[in-house]
């Protein structure tokens, strides 16, 4: 039996004649600003106007979210990355623009320069997709690679997990600085990176490699990879760094009857971009969120969320909710930036990451998350490193690293901020969003 027909026209009539409501307020609230979003309902809004929010460098403290029935109905507590109420004319526009009637979120997300694959400000570019098992020195050896075969690395972002890494890299020719589209050039990059990745027979996780012109929001996109590769679930328990009691999250998932609900609540450390890793993986996992309270007490980060499946069943089974948690568990410690932090910038020049990777490994360092850009002729490279056994850098590795870096290239090292409530560091270049920096200062006029 066929299902009902849905006229394509229908959703497009109702948001012109119900068109979105959003307003930004400054005033009401001493420490933060009010982002209130009164839309049609539709799947993924609510992941559409958190990915928007958090591409702008806003920390979100507080949220409640209402979408039950055909209106969508949320209200977000932001600040900056220094914890500052939003009070520029200009930022306040750009919200109102990206999230309004002008500027749907979806088509927003489409047609300005955020983070995704095919990112306009780094110029043409082949994006180029990798994930495999982790091990030293793995990020230097494809570094170098690439260096060997004349592509030059625009930008690019790294997570590891539970021993695999996940990489979106930005690569052009380096001569001309134009997208790569010869098949043996990039069959033969292929060829060599799949070689670096290893991966065996009897590895249930296969080495990854694939290209890509097309657009997708890079964080979501490395969540999807790690997820498809199933990182949550912990196979090699003899080299997963273990995190401390504080950093561990306190998942549950529990059945409220009265709504028909499954209710997922969750503490831990609070940090940047918390709310988007969670709503992002539910989406990714097809599950709506209908109602959800968000907020942050100190250091951690308190979040609720009423879910159903997209086929409007909850969580039944045991199995279900297993997997739902371990799930959310990967989501947020990907994203956990304990240990050190290396923020470099120098002249961007072909092998510069190559060298500086090389340069890590020979100091018996770890990269545990990465994010490199190109603005301009400046490379802007942060690392979050630990030694090779997981443990804290010790001080006489962070002063070799100093005299060897510090000769050609500026250094700022720091402990990474134990919450997104500590300001980051004045002096220096480094902002605390470092992936290919804000969209602010890039875009706005």
């Amino acid at each position: 039996m066929a299902g009902p027909y849905f006229d394509p026209e229908y959703e497009n009539l109702s948001i012109r004649i119900n068109p979105p409501r959003v307003s930004v307020d400054y005033t009401s609230c001493r420490d933060c600003t009010l982002v209130k979003v009164d839309s049609m309902n539709k799947p993924g809004i609510l992941l559409e106007v958190v990915q928007i929010l958090t591409d702008l460098d806003l920390l979100i403290t507080k949220a409640y979210i209402s979408s039950d029935g055909g209106w969508f109905m949320d209200v977000f507590h932001v600040t900056d990355q220094n914890g500052k109420k939003i009070t520029d004319s200009k930022t306040i526009d750009y919200i109102e623009k990206a999230l309004g009637p002008k500027g749907q979120a979806a088509d927003w997300i489409k047609s300005r320069p955020g983070k995704r694959v095919g990112l306009h400000s780094v110029g043409n570019h082949t994006a180029v997709e990798l994930i495999g098992k982790d091990r030293p020195g793995l990020l230097s050896e494809i570094f170098a690679v690439l260096a060997d075969l004349h592509f030059n690395i625009a930008a690019a972002e790294v997570w590891t997990h539970n021993t695999r890494i996940a990489c979106v890299l930005y690569v052009n020719d380096d001569t001309t600085y134009l997208a790569v589209d010869d098949p043996s050039r990039l069959s033969l990059m292929e060829e060599q990176l799949k070689n670096i990745l290893g991966g065996t027979q009897d590895d249930e996780h296969v080495a990854h490699t694939s290209f890509s012109m097309g657009f997708t929001h890079v964080d979501r996109r490395l969540h999807q990879m790690m997820f498809a590769d199933r990182d949550y679930e912990s196979a090699d328990t003899l080299n997963i760094v273990e995190y401390p009691p504080p950093l561990k999250p306190k998942i549950f998932v529990e059945h409220c009857e009265e709504k028909g609900y499954s209710v997922v609540t969750l503490k831990c450390k609070d940090r940047p971009k918390l709310m988007f890793d969670i709503v992002c993986t539910l989406t990714d996992m097809q599950y709506v969120v209908f109602h959800a309270t968000i907020s942050s007490d100190g250091p951690y980060a308190s979040q609720e969320y009423y879910i159903r499946h997209m086929d409007g069943c909850t969580l039944d089974m045991e199995m279900e909710k297993e997997r739902v948690i371990k799930c959310l568990e990967a989501a947020i410690q990907r994203r956990i930036s304990e240990g050190l932090s290396l923020e470099l910038c120098a002249k961007d020049r072909v092998g510069l990451l190559s060298e500086v990777t090389r340069i890590l490994r020979e100091h018996g360092l770890t990269v545990m998350r990465a994010g490199v850009s190109t603005v301009g002729e400046k490379a802007k490279n942060v690392f979050y490193v630990r030694d090779s056994s997981g443990n804290p850098v010790d001080v006489k590795t962070i002063e070799a690293l100093r005299k060897e870096i510090g000769l050609t290239m500026m250094l700022n090292v720091k402990k990474a901020p134990a919450s997104s409530r500590e300001p980051a560091e004045a002096k220096g270049w480094a902002k605390t969003s470092f992936f290919f920096g804000g969209l602010l200062e890039k875009f706005m006029p």
